[in-house]
C-alpha cells in the first residue's frame, strides 16, 4: 500500500520507447505548439497593430513562425528515437533538427522548447556527436542571424550563442539523465521479474522438499511402527500358543501365559496410539513450536509415569526440517523412557533463543548403560537427523540417577526473530 505522503508513479511518462518519444516530451511538444498557435492568433485578432503591414522584415518572421509550427508538428510523429530506426525516421529527425535551428528568426519562446527537443532527439538518434554537432550548427546559424540586426551586434551574438549553447547542454544532461534513469528502471523491472520467478520456483521446490520429506519420514515411522507392533503380536502369538498348550496339563501356566498375553496386547494398543498421534499432520490442527511438542507430551499420558513438561525461553524461527528434528527428539526420548527407563517421572523442557531451539528428556529411572545409549537404533538414527540440521545431541546418567536426552538444534540463517511462547509451567 503506497503512502499518502509518497510521491506518484510517473515512470511511464519518462519511459524510452524505440519509435516514439517519452510521454512527458510528446506533452511539452503540443503544448508549446498550442500555446504559440493560440498566442500569435489573440494577437493577430486583439492587437494587429503589433505587426505593421508592409513591413518585410515582419512578413518574413510570420512566414518563419508558420512555416516552423505546420513543419514541426508533421515530423514530430515521424522522429526516430533510436540508433537503429529506419532511414525515412532518421531524415524526419535531421530535418526536424533544422527546423528547430532555422526558428530563431521566429524569436518566441517556442524555440527554447524546440532546442530542448531537438537536442533530445539528436542524443537519441546520433549519440553524444550528433548533440556536439546540432550544438555548433545553431550557434553558429544564432551568430549569424544575430550579425544581421543593424548596430554593434557582437556582444549581443556572443551572448545569445553562448545561452543557447547552455541550453544544448541543458536539455542534453537532461536527456542524458532521462535515458540512464530509464534503462535502471528497466533493468530493475528485470531483476524483479527474475526475482519473482525465482522465488516461485524456490516454493514449488521447497513444496517437493517438504513432500519429500514428508513421505521419508511417514516411511520410516512405518517401517518402525511395523516392527514394534509386529514384535508385540509375534509374543502375544507365542504366549497363547503357550497358554493354549498349558490349558490341560498346567492351567495355572496357562492362565500367567493369558495374563501375560493381555498386557503384551495393551503395550501394543499403547505403543500403536502413540505412533498414530505421531503420524498426525499437526499443522491441519494449527500447531507448531512448543504448542506442538506439548500436545506430544500430552499423548503419551497414561503410560505409567507422570510427565512434567516446561517451555522457557523463546520458540525460535526454525526451518520445517529442523522443527521436525525437535519433534522427533522428544517422540524418541518420551518413547525410551517409557518403555526402558522403568520409573514414574519424567520431565521434559523445551525452549531456546534466536541461536536455536533446545529439547531436554529426563526420566527418574535406572539409566541407561553406554553401550545401550548410543547403540541404539532410534538414538543413532536421532543423531544422524540431528546432525542433518547441524544440530548436536547428547545423552548422559544425572548424578541423581535417571536418564537424559538433551538436543539442540541451531535456527536457520536469517532467523534473527523468535515466537513467543506460553508461560512456563508443568504440565
Amino acid at each position: 500500500m503506497r503512502k499518502k505522503d509518497s510521491l506518484p508513479d510517473l515512470s511511464s511518462w519518462v519511459a524510452l520507447r524505440a519509435d516514439r518519444p517519452p510521454r512527458v516530451l510528446n506533452l511539452l511538444f503540443w503544448a508549446a505548439v498550442i500555446s504559440t498557435g493560440l498566442t500569435y492568433g489573440f494577437v493577430f485578432l486583439v492587437a494587429p497593430e503589433l505587426f505593421p503591414s508592409g513591413d518585410p522584415l515582419v512578413d518574413v518572421v510570420i512566414v518563419v513562425i508558420i512555416v516552423c509550427l505546420v513543419v514541426s508538428c508533421a515530423l514530430w510523429p515521424l522522429l526516430a528515437w533510436s540508433p537503429s530506426a529506419g532511414w525515412g525516421h532518421r531524415a524526419a529527425s535531421v530535418l526536424f533538427l533544422a527546423v528547430s535551428v532555422f526558428s530563431l528568426a521566429s524569436n518566441n519562446y517556442t524555440v527554447l522548447v524546440l532546442v530542448c527537443l531537438a537536442t533530445m532527439n539528436a542524443i537519441a538518434v546520433f549519440g553524444i556527436a550528433g548533440a556536439c554537432g546540432y550544438g555548433a550548427f545553431l550557434g553558429g546559424v544564432n551568430f549569424l542571424l544575430v550579425l544581421l540586426v543593424p548596430g554593434d551586434p557582437l556582444l549581443i551574438g556572443l551572448v545569445t550563442t553562448g545561452s543557447s549553447l547552455v541550453l544544448v547542454l541543458a536539455s542534453g544532461l537532461v536527456y542524458v539523465a532521462l535515458l540512464v534513469a530509464s534503462q535502471r528502471a528497466e533493468r530493475t523491472r528485470e531483476l524483479l521479474a527474475e526475482l519473482e520467478e525465482a522465488h516461485a520456483e524456490l516454493g514449488r521446490h521447497a513444496e517437493r522438499v517438504r513432500e519429500l520429506t514428508v513421505s521419508e519420514e511417514r516411511a520410516r515411522m512405518s517401517r518402525e511402527m511395523h516392527d514394534s507392533t509386529g514384535h508385540y503380536l509375534t509374543a502375544l502369538a507365542m504366549t497363547l500358543s503357550n497358554a493354549s498348550r498349558f490349558r490341560t496339563a498346567r492351567p495355572e501356566a496357562a492362565w500367567e501365559e493369558v495374563e501375560q498375553a493381555r498386557e503384551l496386547a495393551r503395550d501394543a494398543l499403547t505403543d500403536t496410539r502413540r505412533w498414530v498421534r505421531a503420524l498426525r499432520p499437526l499443522q491441519l490442527e494449527g500447531k507448531a513450536g512448543t504448542t506442538a511438542m506439548r500436545a506430544m507430551a500430552d499423548s503419551f499420558d497414561g503410560g505409567g509415569a507422570r510427565i512434567v513438561f516446561t517451555d522457557a525461553g523463546a520458540w525460535p524461527r526454525l526451518s520445517q526440517e529442523a522443527e521436525l528434528v525437535c519433534y522427533r527428539a522428544l517422540q524418541e526420548g518420551l518413547t525410551n523412557a517409557m518403555r526402558h527407563s522403568g520409573g514414574d517421572r519424567i520431565e521434559v523442557e523445551v525452549g531456546g533463543t534466536a541461536e536455536g531451539a533446545c529439547v531436554s528428556v529426563t526420566d527418574n529411572g535406572t539409566g541407561a548403560e553406554e553401550g545401550a545409549a548410543r547403540g541404539g537404533f532410534g538414538l543413532r538414527g536421532l543423531r544422524e537427523r540431528v546432525a542433518s540440521v547441524d544440530g548436536s545431541m547428547s545423552t548422559e546418567n544425572p548424578p541423581g540417577g535417571g536418564f537424559r536426552l538433551l538436543v539442540n538444534v541451531p535456527a536457520g540463517s536469517g532467523a534473527d526473530s523468535t515466537v513467543p511462547v506460553m508461560a512456563g509451567g508443568a504440565g
